[in-house]
């Protein structure tokens, strides 16, 4: 496969309305989480991404039958399945492949997972989730691949070492097929957790406590069939207001999930960017002061990311290119991924003011004039901000490895260019 470019002409203002696509993270696991019942299943509002296509490709290897019967619609049927050795070039594409532990554990009784792949941006640890599928009575041994067995799956009293999306995600599978009540202890909540617990109360289970950090889960549920709709990304809802900003634009964004924006909205206010909101739209409107929010007494403020309901991890990026087009001075502060600032250099080389004071934190000085400049995208969530660096700087940019942006953002160069953007992609789309 040919590696994407991105050929960007900077300075354009955009308008008009684009909807997000589905939740990313949230299909992922829903897409797994199909292999625990026997019956068809629909999703809608499926993002069409690598990463979708990747575990698609994944589920197919282990019997299900998975077909697109629309864009954005996926028909899946795990009637019967096989716990096979996974395909490792698969797996290597993606993290989520480290899904299919529960669902295939809970069908099968087994599985062997070659090493997941997924985004460089520091160590993403698996120990959460050979612990929580420990508790509920799996037998782990790991060598060149983790090896999951368990003959039967029994509830348990489960406490996380940490709220992990995806750990929480495979224990909560897992708890759907187990025998008797699990309780979830310091879970994640993040919207995708909620999409994932929601779809599971479709096909059947019965869980309490959805959208908190502790879910209790009575199996063994009878699953049935379901068709159920993925939610709008509130990432890419993130996304486009940063985008919206930086290029002084006019954008409503449709069906945006506004239940799920509170902390996001209250990290842009922060950089002086207000949304309003018409029904389920987020409107942002172009005359936005872009002006810092110094803290009480006047001292230089903070954005942190956190666990759920806080500012979002995954817009950490997205935040600082927005900063370095606002006026003042804030410290960004990164706590979860020791990788994820890097990209920061690419910034200062297009003219931004940025300390970078170590792996965790950086100092935003702005406004910055960006230049156009050739730059690598590293990740999903930096190749995003990349490209939102890009779109507002004078000249023209060239970004590659923009096959890593689109593992994460479904034909974006084209819904972007339908707003007013200039972006060529290289090679160009066959349909």
């Amino acid at each position: 496969m040919a590696p994407i470019q991105y050929i960007v002409e900077g300075g354009h203002r955009l308008s008009g309305s684009i909807e997000p696509s589905g939740n990313k993270n949230s299909a992922l696991p829903i897409i797994a989480a199909a292999l625990l019942t026997e019956h068809p299943v629909t999703l809608e509002n499926v993002p069409r991404i690598r990463d979708t296509e990747t575990l698609v490709e994944l589920i197919r290897s282990v019997g299900a039958s998975a077909e697109w019967t629309a864009r954005n619609t996926l028909h899946i049927h795990a009637k019967s399945i096989r716990a096979a050795d996974l395909d490792p070039e698969l797996c290597v594409r993606i993290r989520a492949s480290i899904l299919l532990a529960g669902p295939l554990l809970a069908r099968c009784g087994e599985v062997m997972l070659p090493p997941p792949g997924g985004d460089v941006i520091g160590r993403r640890r698996l120990d959460t989730h050979v612990l929580a599928l420990e508790q509920l009575g799996a037998k782990v041994t790991a060598t060149d691949r983790l090896e999951f067995r368990a003959p039967k799956l029994a509830g348990a009293d489960v406490f996380l070492d940490e709220p992990s999306v995806t750990a929480t995600e495979n224990a909560l599978v897992a708890a759907v097929a187990a025998e008797g009540v699990t309780y979830l202890r310091n879970a994640a909540s993040e919207p995708h957790v909620q999409d994932l617990a929601n779809f599971l109360v479709a096909l059947g289970a019965k869980i309490e406590g959805i959208g908190t950090n502790t879910m209790t889960i009575h199996g063994a549920a009878t699953l049935g069939e379901a068709s159920y709709r993925i939610q709008p990304d509130h990432i890419e809802v993130g996304s486009l207001i940063g985008l919206a900003a930086v290029t002084r634009s006019p954008l409503r964004i449709t069906r945006a999930g506004v239940e799920h924006l509170r902390s996001i909205r209250m990290g842009f206010e922060r950089l002086g960017i207000v949304c309003r909101i018409e029904g389920d739209d987020l409107i942002v409107p172009s005359n936005q002061t872009l002006k810092i929010q110094d803290d009480f007494g006047g001292h230089v403020p903070k954005l942190e990311d956190q666990p759920w309901p806080a500012f979002p991890a995954d817009l950490m990026s997205i935040a600082i290119v927005t900063a370095t087009q606002c006026e003042g001075v804030i410290l960004m502060f990164e706590k979860m991924f020791e990788s994820r600032m890097f990209f920061v250099d690419k910034l200062i080389a297009m003219g931004a003011r940025i300390v970078l004071c170590d792996p965790h934190r950086a100092i935003i000085a702005g406004p910055s004039r960006l230049r156009g400049a050739p730059m690598t995208s590293p990740d999903i969530r930096a190749g995003m901000a990349m490209l939102l660096a890009a779109v507002c700087a004078e000249g023209t940019s060239t970004i590659n490895n923009a096959d890593q942006i689109e593992r994460g953002y479904e034909r974006i160069e084209e819904r972007l260019n339908a707003l007013g953007a200039k972006i060529k992609r290289v090679p160009e789309r066959k349909s």
